[in-house]
């Protein structure tokens, strides 16, 4: 995947298609007009910009992905930790967890993860 990254109103807007998707052009445009404050020339502005990334297509007045919202934020955050922590996963829980501590929840989350990717 190339890199698709999102700026924050782009982020809403694509998390909004994928929450509803198949979703069709005019019900978007009324979402989002309500939820972002934007004109119709604006979602369409977006949606092609977001289509010609190749994570979603408007194919006869139906929005729908290409790329799913799961798919899109594992790539993402492997690359973060690649760029970031030279792809080492440890120095990244170990950044992270220097200043925000873990709660038992977490913790045993985390411990879940770990013993099934074990198992």
């Amino acid at each position: 995947m190339a890199d698709n990254g999102l700026g924050a109103m782009e982020a809403r807007f694509a998390d909004m298609i994928w929450e509803s998707e198949p979703v069709g052009s005019t019900e978007l445009v009324r979402r989002a007009a309500a939820e972002l404050g934007w004109k119709k020339s604006t979602t369409y502005t977006v949606l092609k910009r977001l289509a010609e990334r190749g994570l979603f297509v408007n194919e006869d007045g139906v929005v729908r992905a290409l790329v799913k919202r799961a798919d899109y934020y594992a790539e993402r955050s492997e690359r973060f930790v690649d760029e970031s922590f030279a792809g080492s996963l440890p120095a990244f829980v170990t950044a992270f967890t220097g200043r925000k501590k873990l709660s038992s929840a977490e913790l045993d989350e985390l411990q879940a993860l770990i013993d099934k990717m074990r198992g």
